[in-house]
């Protein structure tokens, strides 16, 4: 059991996983695997189905990422070799808490069932962010990662109607915010003291939460780096040209072999976080329409007051 993962962090999508992904890196009693999200417990995701656009955007080379070593961090990755899981953490020492943050675990239909029959002491850790506005954060990733040009209600629209859905196929920015049934899932899997349901508004007093986090995975206290949030919203200057670089695999050709440091500053080059679209009142009365039974439902299942996810 010694390299094996004994925290999962295990979604939701766009509700600041990457920030307590770089935190929890900084501790000494902490090992994180290299590859922030290897979805391997997501058998239910078939990677054969994926869309072209959402290959350019994933990394696929495993065989040659894991013969170099060290092991550089990648963001994501769906890791299906038992082998390839296993040297993410095999240069974990003395650490206690060891973990993986993938964020598929919370929607996939098997992930739980999965983790508990590879590590039934495993602790899991789920970030709920209010569903409206994680929608609205995964639409403007997507627009970043070139899978819509649209505005925000067509594209939503277009992706409800979609007749073929999934991970990888269609966006599913209602779907991964019904909250209800996911969490049932673990519940249903997992002892209640294994469970940990957080709020993305929690990350608004990060010291606080980060306390209560090394608490829950039974590791000292620390006094964490926290004023650096990560992977924040960030929209195309040129949306046609982010497109072509997407579509053509050139992006993800880029990224493996450009050093970090351009990496940067063609981000800042291409990407802006200033003047990002908002969401509007008629777009927020339609969302809460969709998600008021669900949120209604998931605030008995956490014991937690989110009557403030349904102002408008």
């Amino acid at each position: 059991m010694k390299h094996k993962p004994n925290f999962f962090v295990i979604g939701a999508v766009k509700a600041g996983t990457t920030s307590l992904y770089h935190y929890l890196m900084q501790h000494p009693q902490v090992y994180v695997s290299s590859i922030k999200e290897p979805n391997y417990f997501s058998t239910d995701i078939d990677t054969n189905k994926f869309s072209a656009t959402f290959k350019n955007n994933t990394f696929t080379d495993l065989d040659n990422y894991f013969k170099r070593k060290p092991l550089e961090h990648l963001q994501l990755a769906f890791v299906r070799e038992k082998e390839q899981y296993l040297q993410l953490f095999s240069n974990v020492k003395n650490e206690k808490a060891i973990g993986e943050f993938s964020t598929s675990y919370l929607y996939s239909l098997n992930a739980a069932q999965n983790i508990f029959d590879y590590n039934p002491q495993a602790k899991i850790i789920a970030v709920l962010r209010n569903p409206i506005e994680r929608a609205f954060s995964h639409y403007l990733m997507a627009v970043r990662f070139s899978f819509t040009t649209k505005d925000f209600m067509p594209a939503l629209k277009e992706d409800i109607n979609k007749k073929t859905k999934g991970w990888g196929i269609s966006e599913q920015y209602v779907e991964l915010g019904m909250y209800a049934q996911q969490i049932e899932t673990y519940q249903k899997v997992f002892p209640k003291q294994q469970l940990k349901f957080l709020l993305y508004e929690d990350l608004k007093d990060s010291v606080i939460l980060m306390k209560e986090i090394c608490a829950f995975l039974e590791i000292d206290s620390f006094q964490f780096s926290v004023e650096q949030k990560h992977n924040t919203a960030a929209i195309p200057k040129f949306k046609l040209f982010n497109q072509v670089l997407t579509t053509s695999g050139l992006k993800k050709n880029l990224h493996v072999i450009t050093p970090h440091f351009i990496k940067n500053g063609l981000k800042e080059m291409l990407f802006t976080s200033k003047e990002l679209p908002q969401l509007n009142k008629a777009e927020k009365i339609f969302l809460t329409g969709l998600y008021k039974n669900d949120i209604l439902a998931t605030s008995k299942l956490i014991n937690r007051d989110l009557s403030s996810w349904l102002n408008v």
